[in-house]
C-alpha cells in the first residue's frame, strides 16, 4: 500500500550517539550497519515502501560521513536534502524547526534514524489523514523509562518519567494510559507557526517539550502498534537483536 498523495519525510540523524560508543567515537550512529545496510539506508528504504522519496536528513556528528554516504549511493533512490546542523546540534525539536522551509507545505513524516520497525506506515498516515490532528505519534505497550500519557481516545495528555516519578500534564485525565514512544510522527505543517507563536521554544529543544506545550490546546494523537516488530538501536547490544529481525 502506498500513501494517497506525495509526502516528504525528515530523518533525525544529528545526534551524538553517546549510548552507541565506541562506534560513535569515529562515525555517526546513522551509519551503523545492520546486516550489510546502514540504519540510514534501511530507513530511507522503509520510507520508500510507503511511497515517500523526498527526505530531509539533519546532520551534525560526523556530518561529512553522512553526506559522503548519501552522495556515493545516490540517495539509495531518493531525493535527499541535508539540513546542516554542523555548528550546533539542536535536538529533535530544534532540528525540526530549522528544517521547516523544506516541510511547511504538506503533512510529513518525522522519524529517528536509530529506530527499525515493521510498523504499517501507510496505515498510520491514513489514520492521521482521517482524524487530522496536529500530529500523530507512534506508540506501543512496552517497558521503557519515559512514557507519553493518553486519554481513552488516544489523545495526548501528558508525560511521565517512570524512574523519577516526574509527571507533566497538558490535560486533566482521571486515569491516563502510559505508552512508549517509538520515534515516528506524522505532523501537520502548522506545527512550525504554533511552536514559534505559542511555546516560546527556539534553538535547542526537544519535540517532547513542544508537544506537551501544544497539547493544552491542540490535538495530538497516538497510533498504537503494539506487537509489531520494533527495535531502538540506541546501544551496541541492540545490533544483534535488530540483525535477527532485519536480514
Amino acid at each position: 500500500m502506498k500513501t494517497s498523495k506525495r509526502m516528504k519525510a525528515m530523518i533525525l540523524a544529528a545526534g551524538l550517539g553517546t549510548r552507541f560508543k565506541p562506534w560513535t567515537d569515529k562515525h555517526p550512529k546513522a551509519l551503523a550497519v545492520i546486516n550489510g545496510k546502514t540504519l540510514l539506508q534501511r530507513n530511507i528504504e522503509y520510507l520508500q515502501q510507503a511511497g515517500i522519496y523526498e527526505v530531509v536528513v539533519n546532520a551534525h556528528h560526523f556530518a561529512g560521513q553522512i553526506v559522503e554516504a548519501i552522495d556515493r549511493h545516490q540517495g539509495w533512490g531518493s531525493i535527499i536534502t541535508i539540513s546542516d546542523e554542523s555548528e550546533a546540534v539542536l535536538e529533535t525539536g530544534g532540528g525540526l524547526l530549522k528544517a521547516s522551509a523544506y516541510l511547511d507545505r504538506e503533512s510529513f513524516v518525522l522519524m529517528n534514524v536509530d529506530v527499525l520497525t515493521r510498523l504499517d506506515l501507510p496505515a498510520m498516515i491514513a489514520e492521521h489523514q482521517r482524524q487530522l490532528p496536529l500530529a500523530t505519534i507512534a506508540v506501543s505497550e512496552r517497558n521503557t523509562s519515559r512514557y507519553f500519557l493518553f486519554d481513552d481516545r488516544q489523545t495526548l495528555c501528558g508525560w511521565k518519567n517512570a524512574k523519577t516519578g516526574e509527571t507533566r500534564m497538558a490535560r486533566r485525565v482521571a486515569a491516563p494510559v502510559p505508552k512508549a514512544f517509538s520515534g515516528i510522527h506524522i505532523i501537520e505543517p502548522q506545527i512550525f507557526s504554533l511552536i514559534r507563536e505559542k511555546t516560546g521554544l527556539s534553538g535547542k529543544f526537544s519535540i517532547v517539550d513542544a508537544y506537551l506545550s501544544l497539547a493544552e490546546t491542540e490535538i495530538i494523537k497516538g497510533f498504537d502498534h503494539t506487537g509489531v516488530a520494533f527495535v531502538d538501536v540506541g546501544k551496541p547490544e541492540a545490533v544483534a537483536i535488530a540483525e535477527a529481525i532485519w536480514k
